[in-house]
């Protein structure tokens, strides 16, 4: 069985290490992340965020020095959403591109919404760090 799926991309005229670098940083998700976090902050070793889903534990799972910015959302209930979120080479700058899935239960409705959401996080993250960060 798989999901629908939608990537969704932003280019990104800064070198895709300084784009993996910014985004990948916890501290940096408010700056840039509004449908994930509104605040970030660390407890026990664990960085917590408060998110329009309620408060919620945000792990990267993969080198970000590397460009994969894959993260998962724990809930409170211990449900984890996993995320796909790369930075890749597009000739001197940068491509982002999240892997947005439809998951079972979430209605069209909710999965058009999610999609503007990421889409207006990465144009976000474009405008702080072509303005220059």
């Amino acid at each position: 069985m798989t999901f629908p799926v939608r990537h969704i991309s932003q280019t990104i005229d800064r070198d895709p290490a300084i784009v993996a670098e910014f985004a990948g940083t916890y501290e940096n998700l408010p700056r840039w992340a509004a449908g994930l976090s509104s605040g970030v902050c660390q407890h026990g070793g664990r960085w917590r965020t408060d998110s329009p889903m309620g408060e919620v534990e945000v792990v990267f799972t993969a080198p970000v020095e590397l460009g994969i910015l894959d993260h998962d959302v724990v809930f409170p209930d211990g449900t984890i959403v996993q995320n796909s979120l790369r930075v890749l080479r597009n000739a001197d700058g940068a491509e982002v591109v999240f892997t947005l899935f439809q998951y079972p239960g979430v209605s069209d409705e909710a999965f058009e919404a999610d999609a503007t959401a990421v889409a207006a996080d990465l144009a976000r993250l474009r405008e702080l760090l072509e303005g220059d960060v």
